[in-house]
């Protein structure tokens, strides 16, 4: 049991690492979020949920990790992120979205391995052929979540030795091309030290890896380390969203850096705050096709 001192969305702050709606390693049955783990520890089954009367957060944990897993619940919901010094004021538009949820916050999974194979997973690909890639490879090479979570079909998503040992065809079975998996099995190759990395040197570092760029790098570190200033530039989308909500026009990547520098090192706060009021722009134009020449699994 955990007490916040605030109110917390559980489902709120755990939807950033659900990777579509039918992520396996990633059930909601009523009140209860689940997620399937690979912690330093072994796999874990988490539950959590809210006690909105009391104030309080439950959560419980099987498997080896389960322990771990337990001890890092207040991360998970945001208790790392400080707020403290945010300028909501700066624009009309951020100050009425921070008035109406001035509780928003990043949380923390500690788990750089788990967020990065999605992002890759996701990288220059629609979010249906993304998802669709990251399910095959849970089921094909991930295992079942430990205790309960069997018994609501959660999985652990594969460790990074499991990713080494991916023969070249598999991926191609599973529609994850061969730019993608290779970044993938390279990086498996220093899963150890990438783990070790903190959120003061972990952009710099994860860079420097082939296949890794700036977008990936931002929606690593803001689901690993909750980093309230990881703006994923280069998304299809984030900066047409901002652009249309605050101009009425879409912006680019560059307009959206100018937009966003003065809120520097909170910028991704501001992405969330608006998006959370004024939505995405209209659907009109033409959308990102998947793709249909990789064989069918």
């Amino acid at each position: 049991m955990w007490r916040p001192g605030r109110p917390v969305s559980v489902l709120g702050l755990l939807a950033p690492h659900r990777r579509g709606a039918g992520d396996p390693t990633f059930r909601v049955h009523g009140d209860d979020v689940w997620r399937g783990i690979r912690t330093p520890t072994g796999p874990a089954t988490l539950k959590v949920a809210a006690r909105l009367r009391d104030g309080e957060i439950r959560a419980e944990a099987w498997g080896p990790g389960a322990g771990w897993a337990l001890d890092h619940v207040p991360a998970l919901l945001g208790a790392d992120d400080d707020a403290a010094g945010f300028r909501a004021d700066l624009h009309p538009l951020v100050a009425e979205a921070w008035r109406r949820r001035p509780t928003v916050r990043f949380g923390a999974s500690h788990r750089l391995w788990e967020a990065l194979v999605p992002a890759v997973i996701e990288q220059k690909v629609t979010g249906q052929e993304a998802f669709a890639g990251f399910r095959r490879l849970v089921h094909r090479y991930g295992e079942r979540a430990p205790g309960p979570g069997g018994d609501v079909r959660l999985w652990v998503q594969p460790a990074a030795d499991t990713i080494r040992r991916i023969p070249s065809w598999e991926w191609l079975r599973m529609h994850i091309d061969p730019a993608r998996s290779r970044t993938l099995v390279r990086a498996a190759a220093v899963a150890d030290t990438l783990e070790r990395l903190t959120a003061g040197d972990a952009d710099t570092r994860l860079r420097t890896l082939p296949g890794l760029g700036e977008w990936t790098s931002a929606e690593v570190r803001s689901r690993a380390f909750g980093d309230p200033d990881a703006v994923s530039f280069g998304d299809y989308h984030i900066a047409k969203d901002i652009g249309w909500a605050v101009t009425g026009t879409a912006y680019d990547d560059e307009e959206l850096r100018a937009f966003l520098e003065p809120w520097r090192p909170q910028r991704n706060r501001v992405v969330v705050l608006i998006h959370g009021l004024a939505g995405g722009r209209p659907r009109r134009g033409p959308r990102m096709a998947p793709r249909t020449h990789l064989p069918t699994p």
